[in-house]
């Protein structure tokens, strides 16, 4: 009888060893539900061959209408290395990740009250977002693969600003070839105003006063949520006024978005 029990203990033990290293190869993608109230949204890629984990990316989008997290950070304009000893913001990502390469779990992150951890040399941050992200995209499975050759963050901005005073910008955030994510933004030719969807989250920006479908960045998510469903912005008609009829619940010119989107997603193809 006692070495029935020990069989079966053995049995579920290796049936537990060998669920825990099916993970199904791919590259899997997750993000924050919105932004925080640093005004930035975080985003994390990690690619599994072989059953485990072989790369991952911890990166974020802002509200500003800059550039990605890392590219800002290791351009100096993020901030953190002037009050932070460990490094600006992508060199303690870097280590984060490079501990979850080394682990291969993100359960062995041990997290405090804080969010913080002691267990990774070289992070200072809060952490515990970075986890349930890992934890969010491995549960979603891998990402399709998409009609695009590269992967990553592509930026685009307009040369110049248009005759309202903003100068339009656009992020794509490509997984596996498919387009996960894309942010359409503005800024302001007057210091004093914020991005454009900040301005017009508050309220600010005066869209909602005048147009029936809704502010600027109502109607905007639209614009970006028909982009995600074709991926290819050659396959939104825009007229000649700049409209696009094939996208409802929208009156906004959108010619300078899929204009920047062409430009952004063609650094990916």
């Amino acid at each position: 009888m006692i070495k029935r029990i020990m069989v079966i203990i053995a049995m579920l033990a290796l049936a537990f060893s060998v669920s825990a290293q099916t993970l199904k190869d791919g590259k899997y993608f997750a993000q924050d539900s919105a932004f925080a109230s640093t005004g930035w949204k975080d985003q994390v890629v990690l690619e599994i061959k072989g059953g485990k984990i072989s790369s991952v990316n911890w990166n974020g989008i802002g509200n500003q209408g800059l550039e990605d997290k890392k590219t800002v950070a290791a351009s100096g304009r993020y901030g953190m290395k002037k009050v932070a000893k460990q490094g600006e913001w992508d060199v303690q990502a870097k280590n984060v990740e490079d501990f979850l390469l080394k682990v291969q779990d993100p359960s062995k992150i041990s997290l405090n009250d804080k969010g913080k951890t002691d267990a990774i040399t070289g992070a200072s941050m809060t952490v515990s977002g970075f986890v349930n992200l890992v934890d969010k995209a491995l549960a979603a499975g891998p990402v399709a693969k998409g009609m695009y050759s590269k992967d990553g963050w592509f930026y685009s901005s307009a040369a110049d600003f248009d005759s309202s005073g903003w100068k339009s910008n656009v992020l794509a955030t490509v997984v596996n070839g498919t387009v996960v994510d894309i942010m359409w933004n503005g800024i302001s030719k007057d210091t004093k105003k914020k991005s454009k969807l900040v301005e017009a989250v508050s309220g600010k920006y005066g869209m909602g006063k005048v147009a029936k479908l809704g502010e600027w960045n109502v109607q905007a998510e639209k614009v970006q949520s028909g982009l995600l469903k074709v991926q290819d912005p050659a396959k939104i008609v825009v007229n000649a006024k700049g409209k696009a009829d094939a996208i409802t619940g929208v009156s906004i010119t959108v010619s300078d978005f899929f204009t920047l989107s062409a430009e952004a997603l063609g650094k990916a193809k």
